[in-house]
């Protein structure tokens, strides 16, 4: 008799979002490769040439309103929609896609393109689609307006929540990962020591790729879908 999970976690990285055209940082053209990292996704840049950060992000941004959810997306919201138990998706990417294709309650451990975060008082306030250096905070009126997106060296939010969830967790999924970026690079041996199985769901095996219990090959707008319905059906 198959047994089904109960409480799902998943994870989700550039590689679920990648077929609806937004780039990752391995891309060999686009965005990502007309910048150096350093300059563009660390305090030390922002505080450097804040005006250069905030064209990244502008550029970003207009990207992300440009794509649309693809199939990965909508089948995961399809899971949340018809699993008895609980599914929870932790997402390492800034884009909006899961949210619009219908998924509630995403976990983006890495802030979020939309927002706009101040550095001096830590509001947080829906981002405008050209952020400028020179923007106020509205509540403190400060001119330290930055994307709320984590960058290298900064702690990924939401951490005691996840945490909670792997222990919960029946079933951990990965899908598009690097496997390279921690600390989300280590959920899969966290939820396995608190006794979850494992998969992952890569168009091809990921650094932690060994950590998994079971993996499923392929493009996520093919496979994610052909696993939700073995899951749910």
């Amino acid at each position: 008799m198959r047994v089904i999970p109960q409480n799902i976690v998943i994870l989700t990285g550039a590689g679920i979002s990648a077929e609806s055209g937004l780039g990752t940082f391995r891309d060999t053209d686009g965005l990502w490769t007309q910048y150096d990292l350093n300059d563009v996704a660390t305090p030390e840049g922002f505080a450097r040439n804040p005006d250069l950060v905030q064209d990244f992000y502008n550029q970003r941004r207009a990207n992300c309103r440009g794509a649309r959810p693809n199939a990965a997306h909508e089948a995961l919201a399809q899971l949340q929609l018809e699993h008895r138990g609980d599914v929870m998706i932790v997402t390492q990417n800034v884009d909006d896609l899961h949210e619009r294709a219908g998924s509630n309650g995403v976990i983006h451990m890495h802030g979020q393109l939309d927002r706009a975060l101040c550095a001096a008082c830590q509001h947080r306030w829906p981002a405008a689609e050209i952020m400028a250096t020179a923007d106020r905070c509205p509540v403190c009126e400060s001119q330290s307006t930055r994307p709320d997106i984590v960058w290298f060296g900064e702690m990924p939010y939401h951490m005691e929540m996840i945490s909670g969830a792997l222990a919960r967790a029946d079933l951990f999924v990965s899908i598009g990962t690097s496997g390279n970026v921690y600390p989300a690079a280590g959920f899969v041996r966290e939820a396995r020591l608190l006794g979850a199985q494992t998969l992952e769901l890569n168009l091809e095996p990921s650094e932690g790729a060994t950590d998994f219990q079971e993996a499923i090959l392929g493009p996520a707008s093919q496979i994610v879908p052909e696993w939700v319905a073995r899951l749910t059906g």
